[in-house]
């Protein structure tokens, strides 16, 4: 064991220890100044144990110290680190004038070196945010081929990374998560540096959110999570991939871990450029949990720090029964979705309150819409969502047989990605359409299912929807009634006004007048009253 902190310091650098890589190194330098290649190691120790602000410091203090001894090189890579933890916090003009300064101090340099590789990583992320994917795609591939005359792995691989998103904002979305792939491989291979290996995971993973592309995301949070865990005193989830694995963690039904996690997010990333995405994954929990002031005031919060809080807030709105407020915010996030992925995920929820607002031939074209994308990035979690809103559609419309094949193809992909929240929301749809074909048992069997994953889930508002759908059998209902007309005829009885049905419902008065009108025809009945005493006739309500 060595017997100084420096000497301690290094050693335990070697080894990855990086808890005890910072204390030792801190302790050296408080003892006596340290050099640049020593500060330079305590910086990357300071950053992969989260303490991102401090790194940022110290690889200040190591440019400089490297500029002084002519080492032009070294000194660049210290700016260019800056520029990435910089841009992390959102410090966005301090970034612009560390990669300004890197770039006028490697002229001086007068000599070709593999840092020129590493100063168009920025350009080409520029270009991704501007739109301009194929002059990223350009820009990365310069710098894979300086990678290549260099032999420089950690350049490589993050060419290779930006190829792929480039290739995937060109719709190239195969190709493009190959790329992805092959970055992947050379950080499990050991071919990577611990920062560029967690750059490059961070990145894939919010690609493979991107595409709808779960299970390789789940994949490579795994190998993350096995990553970290070789590495003592690493911090292993930072920004944007933090939020994201809080999206998995969610999606795959941990919802109580999620909670923790994304509360957790929000702490850490508190002035970063991830903060407003923590702040979303904790609104749409509180959402789902039925808390809904508490999503309020998170949606808000994300709005206030610059985020989108669509499409969740428009689905609050609608559990709120506020549909013209829900069906105005979802058709303008939809309008001003800058590309096909972000537009994707707005698809579905225009398709869900579209059809609550009456509106099923609209909410048609978002499903037909959602399942030519489906296609495109042949991403099994996306073709779930198209399935399930194109059986919504036909199922509201009708066709309860053609329904019933779209959803039990949704349900299956649901689950086989381990998604019980969304099965659970896709199989009441198909109780609903085997209750509309006359399969009363089928129908009560797939509801009652979706009750337990609610039940589980604390899913309060779809629980209590199930509930109310299990009491109200349509077996043996004269008239022909739907589903969704013995919902509202049940409500009625109840002696409810169109407004507090419409509510109850996440429907449009107007849509419910349609629905009583419809009642009133197959029951051959004139009043409210009448309707009533058809319902208690029927055992729809109890007395």
């Amino acid at each position: 064991m060595a017997s100084d902190p420096l000497q301690a310091g290094r050693e335990a650098y070697g080894r990855r220890a990086w808890g005890e890589a910072y204390r030792e190194l801190a302790a050296a330098d408080a003892a006596s100044t340290l050099g640049a290649e020593d500060v330079r190691l305590l910086q990357i120790a300071a950053d992969l144990t989260g303490r991102q602000k401090e790194g940022n410091e110290l690889a200040a203090r190591a440019y400089k110290l490297f500029v002084e001894a002519g080492e032009i090189p070294r000194a660049v890579m210290c700016a260019f680190h800056l520029v990435l933890g910089l841009a992390e916090q959102r410090e966005f003009s301090q970034a612009g004038g560390w990669l300004g300064r890197a770039r006028e101090l490697l002229d001086t340099f007068g000599r070709d070196c593999v840092e020129q590789g590493y100063l168009l990583l920025p350009t080409g992320i520029q270009s991704l945010e501007a739109g301009d994917a194929t002059g990223a795609f350009e820009t990365f591939s310069q710098a894979g081929k300086i990678a290549g005359s260099f032999g420089d792995a950690d350049l490589a691989t993050l060419s290779r990374m930006g190829r792929g998103r480039a290739l995937i904002n060109l719709g190239e979305v195969a190709e493009g998560s190959d790329m992805l792939d092959q970055a992947m491989v050379a950080v499990t291979a050991g071919e990577v540096s611990p920062v560029i290996s967690g750059i490059v995971y961070c990145a894939v993973i919010e690609m493979c959110r991107e595409i709808f592309d779960l299970r390789r995301a789940q994949e490579w949070t795994t190998a993350l999570t096995h990553w970290c865990s070789t590495q003592p005193g690493l911090v292993p989830y930072r920004g944007q991939c933090l939020v994201y694995r809080v999206e998995i963690m969610r999606l795959h039904g941990a919802w109580d871990d999620a909670e923790v996690e994304a509360r957790q997010a929000s702490d850490l990333l508190e002035n970063q450029s991830a903060a407003p995405l923590a702040h979303y994954q904790q609104a749409e929990l509180f959402r789902l949990r039925g808390e809904f002031r508490q999503a309020e005031e998170s949606y808000r919060l994300v709005a206030r720090l610059g985020g989108s809080p669509q499409p969740g807030l428009a689905q609050l709105r609608l559990a709120q029964g506020r549909l013209d407020a829900a069906e105005s915010s979802i058709r303008l996030a939809v309008e001003q979705a800058g590309i096909v992925t972000d537009r994707a995920k707005l698809l579905a929820p225009l398709a869900e309150i579209l059809l609550a607002a009456g509106r099923p031939d609209e909410a048609g074209s978002a499903a037909e819409e959602m399942a030519q994308l489906a296609e495109r990035f042949d991403a099994p979690l996306l073709v779930a969502m198209a399935a399930y809103a194109g059986g919504s559609v036909q199922l509201e419309t009708g066709d309860a047989k053609a329904a019933l094949g779209n959803l039990r193809r949704a349900w299956r992909i649901f689950r086989d990605l381990d998604t019980p929240y969304e099965s659970a929301r896709t199989r009441v749809l198909i109780g609903l359409a085997c209750r509309r074909l006359g399969d009363e048992d089928t129908a009560e069997m797939e509801l009652d299912a979706a009750a337990w994953v609610f039940r589980q889930l604390r899913a309060a508002v779809d629980q209590a929807r199930v509930d109310r759908l299990l009491a109200r059998r349509e077996a043996g209902v004269p008239g022909g009634l739907t589903g969704r007309e013995v919902e509202v005829l049940t409500l009625v009885a109840e002696g409810k006004t169109n407004r507090a049905i419409a509510a109850e419902l996440f429907l449009a008065e107007k849509t419910v007048a349609r629905h009583i009108s419809n009642i009133f025809a197959k029951l051959d009945v004139s009043s409210r009253s009448a309707a009533t005493a058809f319902a208690f006739q029927n055992h729809l309500i109890g007395s």
